[in-house]
């Protein structure tokens, strides 16, 4: 996904020079094609993320639209009084693209693991969360959010050949996503970890499990009519994310769930606790979380067993 926003933003660049780009000291291999095209736009502030944030907020009282790239946790937690006091707080058009949320820098050990960005920025009044599946779905959220009022995050992942299937790219900020409908029950994924949901509906389905699959790529604003209308419609629903299981997509549907007084059973799948002393690849991370198809398959077929008679 870094991939397809860098060349969509050269893109929305050279349509309005309002936009610029600046870093934390990272995105090599990734952002050259915006700093060589655009070098007077292209700001490196060092690893100060904080100070970032603050020149932002100050370029986009300026009228600029900036955007800030650093790895998750570092464009989120380390700046998030600046986020809060800024961008939020006045409305101004900052946007911030967080790179590899969840395990995909898993080698790099628990700091560099975006596990609570989405809860942390989904709570703050304004702020606009959105969190592609792959990366043809991120350039279309790009260009049709890139230009609305008030902050926006991007949840980025790093890879630019993996595509979800039935996505086709569909985004549309306040909806959900829709790949395949269901019966038995409904698997809703948000990120990259969409994949191994599909995967998992798909192994069910062979089992005869009427499983459908959904994407919820615009967080905040929550697409909460969607949701509930989805949610009406089947008995059991697994949230999946690669984030800490509260604060994330899980307790976004189980608060929607609540609010409408559905009769859907939400069971949430993500990381309940910190992977303390562990790292590797994002595969293993996930396998170790209960986050691959394999995992996914064998919650579903529990939960369903318990709901026969």
């Amino acid at each position: 996904m870094r991939g397809a926003f860098a060349q969509t933003l050269v893109q929305l660049a050279e349509e309005d020079e309002r936009v610029l780009l600046l870093t934390g000291d990272l995105g090599y291999m990734v952002l050259e094609p915006f700093a060589q095209r655009f070098p007077d736009r292209f700001f490196n502030v060092g690893v100060a993320e904080q100070n970032m944030v603050g020149l932002a907020s100050g370029l986009a009282e300026a009228g600029f639209i900036p955007f800030l790239y650093s790895i998750a946790p570092f464009a989120v937690l380390r700046p998030y009084e600046f986020i809060r006091n800024g961008p939020v707080m006045h409305g101004f058009q900052v946007r911030i693209a967080g790179v590899g949320g969840g395990f995909e820098y898993g080698h790099n050990g628990l700091t560099h693991f975006g596990l609570e960005d989405v809860g942390v920025l989904r709570i703050l009044p304004g702020m606009t969360v959105v969190a592609p599946a792959d990366h043809a779905q991120a350039r279309n959220a790009l260009r049709s959010t890139w230009n609305m009022p008030g902050p926006v995050y991007y949840r980025l992942g790093k890879d630019d050949s993996v595509t979800v299937g039935g996505l086709d790219g569909r985004f549309e900020l306040g909806r959900v996503q829709t790949l395949r409908e269901g019966r038995d029950l409904l698997m809703l994924a948000m990120g990259s970890i969409a994949i191994e949901a599909v995967e998992a509906a798909r192994r069910l389905t062979e089992q005869g499990v009427d499983c459908g699959v959904a994407v919820v790529a615009g967080i905040a604003p929550a697409p909460t009519a969607d949701l509930a209308a989805i949610l009406a419609r089947v008995p059991l629903a697994i949230t999946v994310e690669e984030h800490f299981v509260n604060g994330g997509l899980g307790s976004l549907v189980s608060e929607v769930v609540a609010g409408h007084q559905l009769s859907c059973r939400v069971i949430r799948k993500g990381v309940e606790d910190l992977p303390r002393g562990i790292s590797g690849s994002q595969a293993y991370l996930r396998r170790a979380n209960g986050l691959s198809a394999d995992a996914l398959c064998e919650t579903a077929l529990r939960a369903l067993e318990k709901r026969r008679p």
